[in-house]
């Protein structure tokens, strides 16, 4: 069975869609650090991040960048910072958390909660920032 990540790229788990293309998908995280914290996934499952082939490594990254640079561009921020931790889900998957202090990137702090609508509205807004 497949698992929760390559179910929402799937589209058979709702989530907050940011960008998508054949190989990769970007969406909101639902238990953020901060508003506009942002999962990136490739859409072949792979537990861990340097199993993957090089070429889908490097996409992977690429991907990342071009959505971090949205991200930038809608939520107020200092930095958009990335972290590849991999053990709460056995899908490799960046983070990208917007920052204004080094505590916005502690995942031991209790994580944040919005609105679905808010959710829906961060999400078109982050997708229209990304440049092809």
């Amino acid at each position: 069975m497949a698992g929760i990540f390559a179910r929402i790229a799937a589209g058979e788990i709702p989530s907050y869609k940011i960008a998508e293309d054949e190989r990769f998908f970007a969406f909101l995280d639902i238990n953020p650090l901060a508003k506009g914290h942002t999962l990136v996934i490739p859409k072949q499952e792979t537990d861990y991040i340097f199993d993957m082939d090089t070429e889908t490594y490097k996409d992977l990254w690429s991907f990342a960048m071009k959505v971090a640079k949205g991200v930038r561009k809608v939520v107020p921020c200092i930095k958009v910072g990335v972290t590849v931790i991999g053990l709460e889900v056995p899908h490799a998957h960046i983070h990208l958390v917007p920052l204004n202090t080094m505590d916005d990137m502690n995942f031991s702090r209790p994580k944040l909660s919005f609105p679905a609508d808010e959710m829906k509205q961060l999400a078109a807004e982050i997708a229209s920032a990304i440049e092809c």
